[in-house]
C-alpha cells in the first residue's frame, strides 16, 4: 500500500543523526525544559524570523495557551472557519467562549476575508485564519479587518511550517502563530508536540508562564496554568529535521508540480497557489464530485488516500448547540463533500505520483 505519508523513509534517511540526537538526550538524563527545547526555541525564531518561540505539548496547546494569552473567555466570541481541523475550534469552546463560523474562499480551502468582517459583534475578541493544507490565508485582508475592529489574530500554522505570505513566513502576522509538530507535519516529531511564536515578549513571558502550572520559579505559582511543555526527546528529533525543512518543503512543492502535470481527469480541480503565497503542500488536496469514486480506485490499486473534512465544523454535533444548519456555509460544505487528498511527503517517487495519477485519470 502507496501511503498518505511515509514516516519510515524519512527516519532512513535521517537516522544517524536522530539516533545520535536522542542517544545523547538518554546519556544526559534531562528530559523536561531541557537545552534542546531552549536552543529549539532559538533555531525556529530565528526561522520564522519572530523575536521569541516558546516550545509547548502539541499545536492544539498551542492555540489553546495563545488565545488564553489574548484574554478569550467567558461569553467572547472568537472568528474561524469551519472547514478545519477541530482543535481551531476545539479550543475557543474549552475556554468558554463561542465559535463564529465565516466561510472560506473556494479556491484556496481558507476563510474569506469578505465574510470576516459580517461576522464581527461587540463580544468579538479575536479572530484565527488557519492556512490550511500549507497555503497561506489572506492575511492583509484579515489583519484590516482585526485592526478595524481592535481584534487579535492567532495564526493556526500546525500545516504550514515554512509556508510565506508576501515572503515572510507565516506565523508572524498575527499576535501569535501557533505549529504542530505531530508526526505528519512538514516539520514533525515522533510524538505530539508544538510551538507558539509571538514578536512581542511580554507575550512570549505570559505564554511561559501558562505552559509551566502558573509559574515562573519552581512552587511559586501567579495563575492557573497548564501541563504543557514540549519534551526534549522531541526537541532533538525536531533540531535535526529543522536544518532540512526548506529541503524537505521544496521537495512537497516538486511533487505537487509532478501531480498537476500528470493528473489529466477533467473531473478534478487541482488546489490553488496564490500570488501572495507560497504553499508547502501538507497536503495535495482536489476537489471531485467523483471524489467517492475515485477513493475507491485508489484503495483498489493499493494507494492511500484521506478525506480532510468529511463534517464541517459548523455540522458537528459537538456544535449543535450553535444552531448551524446545512447550507449556511456552502463553500465549506461543497469542499467537505468533494475533497480528496493524495499521498504527500517529501520521499514520494515521480514513478508513484504517476501510479496515482494513473488511476485518478481511468475514473470515469
Amino acid at each position: 500500500m502507496l501511503p498518505m505519508v511515509d514516516l519510515q523513509r524519512q527516519y532512513l534517511d535521517l537516522k544517524a543523526e536522530v539516533d545520535e540526537a536522542i542517544g545523547q538526550v538518554l546519556k544526559e538524563a534531562r528530559f523536561i525544559l531541557g537545552p534542546n527545547v531552549a536552543r529549539l526555541e532559538e533555531e525556529i525564531a530565528a526561522y520564522l524570523g519572530s523575536s521569541s518561540a516558546i516550545g509547548v505539548a502539541s499545536g492544539t496547546d498551542a492555540l489553546l495557551l495563545a488565545l488564553r494569552a489574548c484574554g478569550v473567555g467567558e461569553g467572547d466570541e472568537v472568528i474561524t472557519t469551519p472547514f478545519t481541523f477541530i482543535a481551531t475550534a476545539e479550543v475557543i469552546a474549552l475556554l468558554g467562549a463561542v465559535p463564529v463560523f465565516a466561510d472560506i474562499a473556494p479556491d484556496t480551502f481558507n476563510i474569506d476575508p469578505d465574510r470576516i468582517e459580517e461576522k464581527v459583534t461587540a463580544r468579538t475578541k479575536a479572530i484565527i485564519p488557519v492556512h490550511l493544507f500549507g497555503l497561506p490565508a489572506d492575511m492583509d485582508g484579515i489583519l484590516g479587518i482585526a485592526g478595524r475592529h481592535g481584534l487579535a489574530v492567532v495564526e493556526d500554522c500546525a500545516q504550514a511550517f515554512g509556508a510565506e505570505y508576501k515572503g515572510k513566513k507565516v506565523g508572524t502576522f498575527g499576535n501569535y502563530g501557533c505549529f504542530s509538530f505531530f508526526p505528519s507535519k512538514n516539520l514533525a516529531c515522533y510524538g505530539d508536540g508544538g510551538i507558539v511564536v509571538t514578536g512581542n515578549e511580554d507575550s512570549a513571558g505570559t505564554i511561559r508562564l501558562l505552559r509551566n502550572h502558573g509559574s515562573r520559579k519552581r512552587y511559586y505559582h501567579e495563575e492557573l496554568g497548564y501541563n504543557s511543555r514540549l519534551d526534549e526527546i522531541q526537541a532533538a528529533v525536531l533540531r535535526v529535521k529543522l536544518k532540512r525543512i526548506d529541503e524537505f518543503n521544496a521537495a512537497r512543492r516538486k511533487n505537487a508540480d509532478l501531480y498537476r502535470k500528470y493528473i489529466r481527469n477533467a473531473s478534478v480541480a487541482l488546489p490553488s497557489e496564490t500570488a501572495d503565497g507560497r504553499h508547502v503542500y501538507h497536503q495535495f488536496t482536489v476537489l471531485s464530485k467523483k471524489r467517492d469514486r475515485i477513493a475507491a480506485a485508489l484503495n483498489e490499486n493499493e494507494i492511500a488516500s484521506a478525506v480532510y473534512y468529511p463534517v464541517p465544523l459548523h455540522l458537528q454535533e459537538v456544535f449543535a448547540h450553535l444552531g448551524y444548519r446545512p447550507g449556511d456555509f456552502p463553500n465549506s460544505e461543497r469542499c467537505a463533500a468533494e475533497a480528496i487528498s493524495l499521498p504527500m511527503f517529501p520521499e514520494l517517487t515521480e514513478e508513484e505520483i504517476r501510479r496515482v495519477c494513473d488511476v485518478i485519470n481511468h475514473v470515469s
